[in-house]
């Protein structure tokens, strides 16, 4: 019985594609409320979707011709906001599965934007500098013809395959064709920092994922019924991928005292029951160009194999799909903490479920890339650098309150002593603190009310994230005099 049915489940994720399965869940979560059919069906469609295919010349005067997509999931609120991935991967399903994600991303955390994806069908890794930035320039050109982008219309963003270098092409393409001068940095959010970026954007969905797990091992109570002691300290925790989300997720995990056994990268994983240094793991990597070999560690063939590692937090930071019916009875983590878009599939979900285990959803947990964006997006529009008008101001304040203490202390209280404290307490904050502040607020809010609604509805963690993006979507409309 158990032969046939593996393959038969996984003919069934097949079939049933990435939107398919986002789709799913959203089912689940709408048959807890109380909205009218028609406003859930609008919530669930994608609203726009393109496709173009455009010539480039390779570096050796040849034409390739490239497909690319952008998705529009929902306008209930604008501008619609998404990254954009090279993959040789990127379709349609794909892109309006992500651009649904986005969208109930951004209302979970009070992000106001409505969900967009965008991607070209390329492996980066085959094309030189010059020839990624002539596709990256001409796919922008395509979006702007199509009116696909602009602060105001559908703002991109960095994703998988694309970085820094890349938004920093898209901005300018924007600016030399478009005519909105004024506000054209913010078409696009993920730049350089001397590029109307803004500091914290690069660690910003890892650090978010830092954020989430935190808060759900903050809950004692949640904690004891998963068999665990409350807090990070201590928790052995596997990571899979060390992309940008991973790297920064893991290193902040470390920071915060849990203990890394696991890392896992494409050509394989490494396992070490007593803790890995993040640090010197990348280091080792980018000096032999694998982490197999590193120093006092097992080896293990394959990424794959390291979801099933025994661990109290797994982290699967790379791409969807990587926990299906296949492997899940065979996952040992007691908390699963979604980096990823969709590392688990529906199917692979309902195994899960019935282990005593939590799963922090990606829909909530990595978050923080587009909350860090509506930040730069913001500071775009706004032409001042967060904290540039009041670190000053908030420095001399502090160091007037401790001036005034120690006019009240005793005569031992010295000068020498007062210059540390005044040294150690009175700073202002500057923009990457004031964006880590905003972040963690925002993470630890989106969390209660999740878990509120876990609570009040008797559902999984997944169901309720849902269910509040659900809600806050439904009540958009209703103030848009839509639904009346």
């Amino acid at each position: 019985m158990e032969a046939t049915t593996a393959p038969a489940n996984a003919q069934a994720e097949s079939s049933l594609g990435f939107f398919g399965q986002v789709n799913r869940m959203f089912d689940e979560a709408a048959a807890h409320t109380d909205h009218a059919r028609g406003v859930l069906h609008q919530i669930r469609a994608c609203d726009n979707i393109v496709r173009m295919e455009f010539p480039i010349k390779r570096d050796d005067g040849t034409i390739q011709v490239v497909r690319g997509y952008r998705g529009e999931h929902s306008h209930h609120m604008q501008p619609t906001k998404g990254g954009i991935r090279y993959a040789p991967s990127v379709n349609v399903d794909e892109v309006m599965a992500l651009s649904a994600l986005m969208s109930y991303k951004c209302a979970i955390v009070d992000v106001p934007f409505g969900g967009a994806k965008g991607g070209v069908c390329i492996d980066a890794r085959n094309y030189s500098q010059a020839e990624l930035e002539r596709i990256t320039r001409r796919y922008t050109f395509e979006l702007a013809r199509k009116d696909y982008i602009g602060p105001g219309t559908d703002v991109p963003a960095p994703d998988y395959g694309t970085g820094e270098r890349e938004m920093a092409w898209i901005m300018d393409t924007f600016n030399q064709i478009g005519d909105e001068d004024l506000n054209a940095l913010a078409c696009v959010t993920g730049k350089p920092v001397g590029q109307g970026g803004v500091r914290g954007r690069t660690e910003a969905t890892g650090q978010g994922v830092y954020y989430g797990i935190r808060e759900a091992c903050s809950y004692e109570e949640d904690m004891r019924r998963l068999g665990l002691e409350p807090g990070l300290e201590g928790k052995d925790v596997v990571i899979q991928g060390l992309g940008n989300v991973g790297y920064h997720a893991a290193r902040i995990l470390e920071q915060g005292n849990a203990n890394i056994i696991g890392i896992a990268e494409i050509e394989g994983a490494i396992y070490d029951p007593s803790g890995l240094s993040v640090d010197d793991v990348v280091a080792y990597r980018e000096e032999n160009g694998s982490i197999h070999g590193f120093p006092g560690v097992r080896n293990i063939d394959t990424s794959a194999k390291a979801l099933e590692l025994p661990c109290d937090i797994l982290v699967p930071a790379a791409l969807e799909g990587v926990i299906t019916t296949e492997n899940a009875p065979s996952i040992q983590a007691t908390i699963v903490a979604e980096a990823a878009n969709g590392p688990i599939t529906t199917q692979a979900d309902e195994i899960l479920k019935e282990k005593t285990m939590m799963i922090i959803p990606d829909v909530y947990l990595n978050a923080g890339g587009v909350t860090v964006s509506y930040f730069e997006w913001l500071r775009n529009l706004s032409h001042v650098r967060h904290g540039r008008m009041s670190r000053r101001f908030e420095e001399r304040n502090a160091e007037r309150i401790l001036r005034a203490v120690d006019e009240l202390t005793a005569e031992d209280f010295n000068e020498e002593l007062m210059g540390r404290l005044v040294e150690q307490v009175s700073f202002g904050a500057g923009e990457r603190d004031l964006v880590r502040a905003g972040l963690e607020d925002t993470m630890t809010h989106a969390y209660g009310e999740i878990r509120e609604i876990r609570e009040e509805k008797n559902v999984d963690m997944r169901t309720a994230a849902f269910i509040s993006a659900i809600d806050k979507i439904a009540g958009s409309y209703e103030q848009m005099g839509i639904f009346p």
